[in-house]
């Protein structure tokens, strides 16, 4: 590391960095992973002075949000303050950038910079315009990297676009694209359980498993999203990213070490191999959506979808994954569920009456781990049976996970780019969703508090399946 390090934030003041980049900083200042000689530098419209900056920025940490829910250490919220700096004005604008230019190099030593761009993607190109010709992306004499948040386009085509912009200013290892999913502890842990570990990774294929299902559900709606919210919908919001990341990482091969290549690469060729199935798709949208704040009358965005899909590879040939995601369901709940096949014939086949075999469940919110289902005997003198579960759960072991904004910061600090995505996968990516995004027509009804459209059910029952309803009762004790 140089002597100085200084991390840009282009909207400083916005709503990306209220709710988690400020936060976030806390907490690397807490945890002491910040450089020693490093300043934190804002650009936004409003007009602030540096110690005004510094008060927003106290306020803001003392404001309650889902991404910061720990009290506030004074001490450690002073050292963050004291680093901070602020520039004003229109980004779009030479003088900024002098600006911004004399305070990086007022200690006139070499100088790491990282920018973020919490702004609008139509504002990248008149920033890397001016971060080039004022040289403050020049490598001469330090790094310098660049991140950017999701979503990253909005299609196959536009995402194509932005890589080329992006390659036009910097080389793929100086460009972080961030999606705070990959930085959740229990996503992350999925390779260590998988790859870790020799018991359950033989088993995770076609031979053994019946199928898979993968659900998001959230028991709140859009909030104040509304303007944003409504025109993406929920497949390109979560499902394009989110979804897609837990089923790569659930299913890819071994990568042959784990660095940022190699890890990357199976996951760019799973999901390169995730056949999306057209006619077994449902969209949704929850009773109220159209009185949400910011959303059009006649609204046809998708608050719900459900899908079924494929792996076309020698593993997982004919192993189906159903897939289900939405707002204003029955609850909170994210996890992959692998459903191993039910063997017709075993000791007790004919005693036990179930028809469904053990299940894996990764949960990755809330109530936080790996849980194994299987068969006991009940104890007593009959020969009865029921179902049990094994669990390992974080907060036997922590109560308080690390925010993925915290972890992916840190990484994009030490230029670890693993759990950043790729260019080339984010157009898998779309390459997987823009032909159901093709497909949204008809929009399903479903009732708040419910587990989506009476339609979604067709999507796996036509197959002799049904949905799991997840339990709320993992990892609650």
């Amino acid at each position: 590391m140089q002597k100085s390090f200084s991390l840009i934030i282009f909207g400083a003041t916005g709503n990306l960095a209220q709710l988690k980049l400020i936060p976030a900083l806390y907490d690397l200042v807490e945890a002491g992973l910040l450089p020693e000689k490093m300043s934190i530098i804002g650009i936004g419209r409003k007009e602030l002075s540096h110690q005004e900056f510094r008060q927003y920025s106290h306020q803001v940490l003392h404001q309650p949000n889902r991404h910061h829910q720990h009290p506030i250490k004074e001490e450690v919220a002073q050292k963050l303050l004291e680093r901070m700096l602020y520039v004003s004005g229109d980004i779009s604008q030479r003088e900024v950038y002098d600006k911004l230019s004399q305070l990086v190099k007022q200690d006139e030593t070499c100088n790491n910079r990282m920018f973020y761009l919490a702004t609008y993607p139509d504002l990248y190109q008149t920033v890397f315009d001016h971060l080039q010709n004022s040289g403050l992306s020049d490598q001469k004499c330090g790094f310098v990297r660049v991140i950017i948040e999701k979503p990253i386009g909005s299609d196959l085509d536009s995402a194509k676009k932005l890589n080329r912009l992006l390659a036009d200013y910097y080389k793929e290892d100086q460009i972080f694209r961030l999606d705070h999913y990959l930085g959740r502890e229990t996503l992350q842990n999925l390779l260590t359980f998988r790859f870790g570990n020799s018991l359950f990774e033989p088993l995770i294929n076609k031979d053994n498993i019946d199928h898979i299902q993968v659900t998001a559900a959230e028991d709140f709606g859009i909030g104040l999203r509304g303007g944003y919210y409504d025109s993406v919908g929920a497949l390109k919001d979560v499902g394009q990213n989110h979804l897609l990341q837990m089923i790569a990482l659930s299913t890819m091969e071994a990568p042959t070490t784990f660095d940022n290549q190699s890890v990357t690469n199976q996951r760019i060729k799973l999901l390169k191999e995730l056949v999306p199935d057209e006619k077994r798709l449902v969209f949704g949208q929850y009773e109220g959506y159209l009185q949400e704040k910011d959303v059009a009358k006649n609204s046809k965005s998708d608050t719900f979808f459900a899908f079924r899909t494929q792996i076309n590879n020698e593993r997982f040939a004919g192993v189906p994954i159903y897939v289900r995601a939405g707002k204003m369901m029955t609850r909170t709940v994210t996890e992959v569920a692998i459903i191993f096949k039910n063997q017709e014939q075993h000791l007790f086949s004919n005693l036990t009456g179930h028809s469904q075999g053990n299940v894996l469940i990764y949960r990755i919110q809330p109530n936080e781990g790996i849980v194994l289902k299987f068969l006991s005997k009940t104890p007593g003198h009959e020969l009865k049976f029921q179902d049990e579960y094994m669990q390992y759960c974080y907060k036997h072991t922590t109560n308080d996970l690390p925010d993925p904004y915290l972890r992916l910061l840190t990484d994009a600090l030490r230029g670890d780019q693993t759990f950043f995505v790729d260019g080339e996968e984010v157009e898998a990516q779309w390459q997987f969703i823009d032909p159901l995004i093709a497909k949204r027509q008809k929009l399903h009804s479903y009732q708040a508090g419910s587990w989506g459209p009476e339609a979604a059910n067709e999507i796996i029952e036509a197959d002799g399946r049904k949905w799991i309803e997840p339990s709320i009762s993992f990892c609650s004790f």
